[in-house]
């Protein structure tokens, strides 16, 4: 992530329009970046393919499925459709209301 960082810092000197920065950023990571004006969106694959909820699990915290890159564009059955969407559990609704 440190080396993504760096790239991002100093391309975002020499570039002065909108950058999109994608590659081993987390949501946290993601957020300092574009709060710093490093850029200006992030990508998410790796995460969104993984989790077909990604935006609900960042805006609420929840956490993220561990991706597996050998399903990852595939050519069986096993793949993008068999990552779970985020299912909250009674204690977890708990925490959320």
């Amino acid at each position: 992530m440190l080396k993504l960082k760096i790239r991002s810092q100093h391309r975002s000197k020499i570039f002065q329009n909108p950058m999109i920065a994608a590659g081993g950023f987390e949501p946290d990571t993601a957020e300092a970046t574009v709060a710093n004006g490093d850029a200006s969106l992030i990508a998410f694959g790796r995460h969104l393919i993984a989790n077909p909820d990604l935006p609900k699990r960042i805006e609420l915290g929840l956490p993220l499925n561990h991706y597996d890159r050998s399903t990852f564009y595939a050519f069986d059955a096993r793949g993008n459709i068999d990552y779970p969407a985020y299912e909250v559990q009674e204690a977890d609704q708990a925490c959320v209301d």
